[in-house]
């Protein structure tokens, strides 16, 4: 007779995230409620779990680099950034996203799909740089604008990896469309579905690669222009708010004699 008890543990992570536990604590207790219901001792389970983490040690690495993030950001790391590509004068932000797009995708190609990501270096690096050559090239932008280039700059890394690491051999995707292949009789080795993939890549790196140019397009023609719609459905208008503020100036000359 088959014993269902142990599947109990899937119930209590789905009931965690669902109240919003802590999803380590959730995890953790699952894992010890489904060893103890599958006939294991506690001292088992134990040892299991900290083999498994001992073995997969490369996770803790996200609590050294997000700290090590927050604290260059903390001292400027992205107005270091912003004012790097404002040096720059033919920089635009489609072209700039269009470079990080074929960086992306030749990196993820050669299995190195973790050197870039979205915590450590679109929010710290590519967002702001983008962000400054729009601002360079069209002065303030507003805030939906800006919300649209910080998408686009996510969205860059997303494309850039994704149809970028299925031409690396061992990348655990090829191994599931090679046993997804498998199940249903067709067999194909790691390397052929690595060749057929370098034409998906480069259609994807031409049709997303055309959407940042025309980006560029979009804000020569209108700088706002792409938040119109939902400005409009606040009640907004021309003079919507910009994203960045100019800092204040000190005051004129005639004025500060006054103040003083």
């Amino acid at each position: 007779m088959i014993d269902y008890w142990p599947l109990l543990g899937i119930a209590l992570v789905v009931l965690g995230f669902a109240l919003r536990f802590n999803p380590l604590l959730v995890v953790a207790v699952a894992a010890v409620v489904t060893g103890l219901l599958g006939g294991m001792d506690f001292l088992k389970v134990l040892s299991t779990l900290g083999k498994g983490f001992n073995d997969n040690r490369f996770v803790s690495i996200s609590y050294i680099v997000l700290p090590v993030i927050g604290l260059l950001e903390r001292y400027g790391l992205q107005q270091r950034a912003r004012r790097l590509i404002a040096g720059f004068r033919g920089a635009t932000a489609g072209r700039l996203l269009v470079a990080y797009l074929a960086f992306r995708q030749v990196f993820a190609a050669v299995g190195l799909k973790d050197v870039a990501g979205h915590p450590q270096t679109v929010r710290p690096l590519v967002a702001p740089m983008a962000l400054a050559a729009a601002e360079k090239q069209h002065g303030a932008l507003d805030e939906d604008t800006g919300e649209r280039i910080k998408a686009m700059s996510a969205a860059t890394d997303n494309v850039g990896v994704f149809f970028g690491e299925d031409i690396f051999l061992a990348i655990a995707s090829i191994l599931l469309i090679q046993g997804s292949l498998a199940s249903f009789g067709i067999q194909l080795t790691p390397l052929q579905l690595s060749v057929w993939a370098i034409p998906t890549a480069i259609c994807a790196f031409v049709i997303h690669g055309a959407r940042l140019l025309w980006l560029d397009r979009r804000l020569k023609s209108s700088p706002s222009l792409l938040g119109e719609g939902n400005r409009a459905k606040r009640g907004g208008g021309a003079g919507a708010k910009p994203l960045h503020q100019p800092a204040p100036g000190p005051p004129p000359p005639d004025k500060l004699g006054e103040e003083l």
